[in-house]
């Protein structure tokens, strides 16, 4: 067969880009603003959503991924017309049942100086055969102050990330997000992104765009097991709310039943007031004898908790979202990961839900 870039340009993900019209600006500087992500400390260093020690401490598989990027962003204000990336990423996950889009790539939204009218402007695609560096440009008509949002991958690590403006355009910060203080997010490979098509339509992005909020994604692909050393790390984080979402990665029923509840509530005794909102895994549809205890042990947890007095604890059912829109089986690729309507789905319910603690924004997309 030929290869199709040859029969569709469309296709092709590779960049012409005259370097000499571009000036090449480090995203870890001002006034650019990286949120979900701990900096590089030196040039061998990478991007990490928590420090080693600790990944390290936890188990493997979190100290295997936990600088992989997911939910990190890179937010600026400006005015050109043209906007590229290039980016250093010595790690890269490529799985049969996911986009490189989605777990390599970049995308990119634009809007309004006061955060109205956000929408995806480009998808900064990895070359399917790319070993470790790639760019990739956005070009519009420029000449009006925009606020840009940056999406790392959900999947691979970055070690080094410039964002290449048109030269002699303007560049500045952000606003700040209407809420500044993070939702953070807690759980298993779904929360960390996989299969969404592309960072943006992982579902915490989607509420983030919609509350207007900051969020960390301590999302971990087979490795969130609820230990006492993350569920320390969690506590001492500064939190708007936390989501509790790690139903999928306890190996059994057992295992979540001795977990789940002491993970709340070592979190709960350094957060008295912190709205916690516990989520049992959306793939019910598919295996609900599976399912079911596990999604008794969770709604147990919140019951437990509101009898003893806590008002600021929450159940999210998983069953709710398949029969968002009657969803049904189409909510995901593989019938445990959601693909892009899956975590609408996902977004709508918890994004109500965040919400109703956190207050809803004026200024939705």
């Amino acid at each position: 067969m030929k290869d199709i870039t040859q029969i569709d340009p469309r296709f092709l993900t590779s960049v012409q880009l005259d370097r000499n019209s571009v000036t090449a600006y480090d995203v870890t500087l001002p006034p650019f603003s990286v949120h979900g992500l701990l900096l590089p400390q030196n040039e061998n260093d990478r991007f990490r959503r928590l420090p080693e020690e600790v990944a390290a401490a936890t188990n493997s598989g979190v100290l295997e991924l936990h600088a992989n990027t997911a939910g990190g962003r890179v937010r600026f204000v400006t005015d050109a017309s043209v906007i590229g990336i290039c980016a250093v990423m010595p790690r890269l996950c490529r799985a049969s049942h996911f986009a490189l889009s989605g777990s390599c790539g970049f995308d990119l939204y634009a809007a309004k100086t006061d955060g109205s009218g956000v929408h995806h402007v480009q998808t900064f695609l990895p070359p399917y055969d790319m070993t470790d560096t790639y760019t990739g440009v956005y070009r519009c008509a420029g000449g009006e102050m925009t606020e840009y949002t940056l999406n790392f991958p959900l999947y691979s690590d970055v070690s080094s990330l410039y964002v290449l403006l048109s030269k002699g355009a303007t560049v500045g910060a952000p606003r700040p997000y209407r809420v500044q203080t993070p939702v953070v997010y807690y759980g298993s490979s779904i929360t960390q992104g996989g299969c969404a098509s592309r960072p943006g339509n992982a579902y915490q992005s989607m509420i983030a765009r919609r509350l207007d909020c900051d969020f960390v994604n301590l999302g971990f692909s087979g490795s969130a097991c609820g230990e006492t050393v993350i569920a320390d790390y969690i506590a001492g984080l500064s939190m708007s709310a936390f989501v509790m979402d790690y139903d999928h990665n306890a190996p059994d029923v057992a295992h979540l039943a001795a977990t789940h509840a002491p993970m709340f509530a070592r979190i709960r005794a350094e957060n008295p007031t912190l709205p916690i909102i516990c989520v049992s895994r959306p793939d019910y549809f598919f295996c609900p004898a599976e399912c079911e205890p596990r999604r008794q042990v969770i709604e147990k947890t919140v019951r437990d908790a509101v009898v003893a007095g806590d008002r600021y604890v929450s159940f999210v059912d998983g069953r709710d979202f398949a029969a968002q829109f009657g969803a049904g089986d189409c909510i995901s690729v593989d019938g445990c990961h959601p693909n892009d309507l899956g975590f609408f789905c996902m977004a709508i319910r918890l994004g109500t839900e965040l919400a109703h603690w956190i207050g809803q924004n004026e200024l939705t997309e």
